[in-house]
């Protein structure tokens, strides 16, 4: 007999007795609650679950009830997956887990969003998730990743590495079908049987160096009974390699008609597929790249003012009320309160207004923005995740993270989608061979089925499109708060802008001269542009870049008030 699953979930809005009947009432009525109990003194629910699926609908339930559920949020790493399926099985895992309300991988970021009931701990959310066959980390338990650039060079000398073994295979297999002379003089000149061995060394070479991932990954799935597609290209190169192994060493097992190889078959399936993880990996390096302009807007170092003295010290060492010296032209560290000098500060990174703020002491910093000319001191107020700079990281990422509406039917298929594959594979070599066709085009007919399905894309285009879209928006300065908006701004037809500031290029420049008679226009500029040489004005600065783009040398000018 199965026992009940003991969930506590913490509630809010909780004050009196009527509550706690209330609340009790409304998740002891949702069917697999076994009993339910609140304490209103520490506004904590105690559930008994008969069925793990019940946590989900109790929650709305009390919710609903105006008492909802605090939930906490944890991402996580994952290694190893590499399509639609992969991101099925983890959050099936996850979702089996007492207490985890929704589970959703990212193929394209290569992490799983769990909102669960507090209790839960990220390390035994990471341990599911490897039990199922995904290594899993918590990122900040987790050893340095491998930039995005990394990761697409590392695949790229992988695939090169494996074109250049997999060429000679293909040339001598192929090339004759191409020039008939060529089959003949390489037959004469190094004969069949020699000619098939170089061409099994080569192939070994491609499956076992940069070919291996698909067997380390596909066949302990395949034995764990989930196939993904690496489980697919394993069987498809390896059945096509074994079978040539089998015709070039021992050909008196196969039947007369049946001595053939596909050494070239095994090899260019390896080098194909390794090319597009690499194109894949290289969209997703450039899709991330605008997390990281976003990060990087904030500097490493800050100036603080220690014992009367500035001290340049890591932006991680700063704590609120700590003093920082910002200097003409530098960037905001942290958010902060200006507490001595007075100028403009650049915030166009985050108002998108073209003109710099005007600052005084008490007005608020915001970290990434830019100085303007003038020397400033101001307190830290926020550091770390909490500043302005990280929430809009942060934003970007949960964006990037969302599943789409249109990634439920991606779900419902690729579910589906390798078990169906190898069946249909299977069939199709059955068939052939029952026809008669012997077993060398059974065998092919069986392999074609595996390979055409290996490059899924199902499960990679809808996430990496939101990587795209949220990352060229943030370049942008347009923000998604939520990912689905995406999908719902392809049906947009109007749209509102709130003040034209968001659609300048965020600085004036000088677009025409209106001369008042008698002086050149040339000359007006040139004058304009020695008055505003001294001058830290935006407006200054449009005026003298217009004369420097037409050579015009500003003159020194005195007097100018």
């Amino acid at each position: 007999m199965q026992h009940p699953r003991q969930i506590e979930l913490q509630l809010e809005g909780l004050s009196c007795a009527s509550c706690v009947g209330r609340a009790e009432r409304a998740l002891a009525a949702v069917p697999g609650v076994a009993a339910a109990s609140v304490n209103l003194a520490t506004r904590r629910a105690r559930l008994e679950l008969d069925d793990a699926a019940a946590l989900a609908p109790a929650i709305e339930a009390v919710g609903r009830a105006g008492y909802p559920a605090a939930l906490d949020s944890t991402r996580l790493a994952v290694e190893g997956m590499t399509c639609a399926s992969c991101t099925g099985r983890v959050e099936r895992a996850l979702l089996a887990l007492p207490g985890v309300t929704a589970a959703v991988a990212n193929l394209a970021t290569r992490s799983v969003t769990v909102t669960h009931a507090p209790g839960i701990s990220p390390q035994a959310l990471a341990g599911t998730v490897t039990r199922a066959g995904y290594k899993a980390s918590v990122p900040e338990d987790a050893p340095d990743a491998p930039p995005p650039e990394d990761e697409a060079g590392a695949m790229r000398r992988r695939m090169i590495l494996a074109a250049a073994l997999t060429l000679p295979v293909f040339i001598t297999e192929m090339g004759g079908h191409a020039y008939p002379p060529f089959h003949h003089w390489l037959m004469s000149m190094v004969g069949t049987q020699p000619l098939w061995i170089l061409q099994f060394l080569l192939t070994l070479a491609v499956l076992a160096g940069p070919g291996r991932i698909f067997f380390t990954i596909g066949i302990p799935a395949l034995l764990r009974g989930a196939p993904e597609m690496n489980s697919l290209v394993a069987m498809g190169a390896g059945a096509a390699f074994l079978y040539s192994t089998v015709a070039t060493f021992a050909p008196g097992v196969l039947p007369p008609d049946g001595v053939h190889v596909y050494f070239e078959a095994a090899a260019v399936i390896v080098t194909l597929i390794l090319l597009g993880r690499w194109l894949e990996a290289r969209a997703r390096g450039r899709a991330g790249q605008a997390i990281r302009r976003l990060v990087e807007l904030a500097p490493a170092t800050a100036r603080v003012i220690r014992g009367g003295q500035p001290v340049e010290v890591a932006v991680a060492e700063l704590v609120p009320g700590d003093l920082v010296q910002l200097l003409p032209g530098g960037r905001v560290a942290v958010d902060g309160e200006l507490v001595e000098g007075e100028g403009a500060i650049d915030e166009s990174m985050l108002t998108g207004e073209p003109l710099p703020v005007a600052k005084a002491p008490g007005d608020p910093v915001t970290g990434g923005t830019v100085n303007g000319a003038s020397a400033l001191v101001y307190r830290v107020t926020a550091t770390g995740a909490d500043t302005a700079l990280a929430r809009i990281v942060r934003m970007v990422e949960d964006a990037q993270a969302a599943k789409l509406p249109v990634q439920g039917l991606v779900d419902r298929v690729t579910r589906v989608f390798v078990p169906v594959v190898i069946a249909l594979a299977v069939l199709s070599f059955a068939v052939w061979l029952a026809l008669g066709a012997g077993l060398a085009v059974a065998l092919v007919s069986g392999i074609s089925v595996l390979i055409i399905a290996c490059p899924c894309a199902m499960g990679l285009a809808v996430p990496v499109s939101i990587m795209v879209g949220t990352g060229r928006g943030a370049e942008l300065g347009i923000l998604f708060r939520r990912g689905d908006a995406l999908q719902r701004l392809a049906d947009a037809r109007v749209v509102g802008f709130d003040k034209t500031g968001t659609l300048t290029m965020g600085r004036p420049a000088l677009v025409a001269l209106e001369v008042a008679g008698g002086v050149a226009e040339d000359e007006l500029l040139r004058l304009a542009a020695s008055a505003e040489a001294q001058s830290e004005h935006p407006l200054a600065a449009a005026v003298i870049e217009a004369a420097r783009a037409r050579g015009i040398a500003p003159a020194a000018a005195s007097g100018v008030s």
